[in-house]
């Protein structure tokens, strides 16, 4: 029996009997080629490189490469496109209010009004976003795939607002830590058990939970009021009446924000979207009439 075939008939493990057949009869039919000597094997490997080093492209010293010469691996996002503006939400009697405005700003301009940035999260979860429109639904996304996972087990129990929130605060900040941030300030509020909860995550993960939170110009312009006027006995009607308040604050205000509202609620029933409505305004001030007065030699 020759070498070759000594070599190959035991059968390889993992084969079927067909394969190793195939295997031994083309061992027997062709002898193995003897094992390169180590000045080949040199060789070779050295043309290889010689060869990959030639298929690159050569830029002078004083030249600027040309972006479709070199390979990016990957791409970040540098600043958002279409945003939304700011959310407030707070605990009151029966759970939680959370408003929002529907505008979505193209750069500086108002682009899209119709743009739905409260979405309800799983049975026990209201989920309020400001920021990049597309990082949210991708936020969306991940949230579906979470609520689904923890569906399937079918044991009886679901993810409540802190799981929920807990989730979005270890997102955000793994996307941070990748310099890689998905754009948005994110409110998570809900009830579970009879417990109320509140908190905010920020696009590098910074998060807390208090009794009244809110994102964007709300921060700085509505949260004022609710230190003032908000109590956790708040009935629906006057929470709503506060959320207004604030909501008409920040339109006067932010440029960014449109004259269209939408209010949602969550209770230890589920969640309540409401349909959007415009907030009653006046523009009749006397410094809106005349905005140079007193101020000559300006615009």
């Amino acid at each position: 029996m020759s070498e070759a075939f000594s070599l190959v008939k035991k059968p390889l493990a993992g084969l079927s009997r067909g394969a190793n057949s195939f295997l031994l009869f083309r061992q027997f039919a062709e002898p193995l080629p003897p094992p390169p000597s180590p000045s080949a094997a040199a060789a070779a490997v050295a043309a290889d490189r010689s060869m990959s080093f030639s298929k690159m492209p050569l830029v002078e010293a004083n030249q600027t490469p040309d972006a479709s010469s070199l390979s990016l691996d990957s791409e970040r996002t540098l600043y958002p496109y279409v945003t939304g503006t700011s959310v407030v939400a707070f605990k009151y009697r029966d759970g939680i209010l959370m408003a929002a405005d529907m505008g979505g700003s193209y750069g500086s301009t108002l682009r899209y009004k119709t743009v739905e940035r409260i979405k309800p999260i799983g049975k026990h979860s209201l989920l309020g976003a400001s920021g990049e429109i597309s990082d949210f639904q991708e936020i969306l996304r991940y949230l579906d795939e979470l609520i689904l996972y923890d569906n399937m087990w079918d044991d009886g129990n679901s993810l409540g607002p802190k799981e929920v929130h807990n989730y979005l605060t270890r997102v955000m900040y793994n996307r941070r830590n990748k310099f890689n941030p998905l754009w948005n300030s994110l409110v998570l509020g809900g009830v579970k058990n009879g417990q109320k909860y509140l908190g905010m995550v920020s696009m590098i993960g910074v998060n807390f939970e208090d009794n009244h939170v809110a994102t964007g110009f709300g921060n700085h312009l509505a949260r004022p009021i609710l230190r003032d006027e908000w109590n956790e006995d708040l009935s629906f009607e006057d929470g709503v009446k506060l959320l207004e308040k604030c909501m008409r604050v920040l339109l006067y205000r932010d440029r960014s924000a449109v004259n269209k509202l939408q209010i949602a609620k969550i209770t230890e029933e589920g969640a309540t979207l409401f349909p959007p409505y415009s907030l009653k305004t006046f523009w009749g001030f006397e410094a809106y009439k005349n905005p140079t007065v007193g101020a000559e030699g300006s615009w």
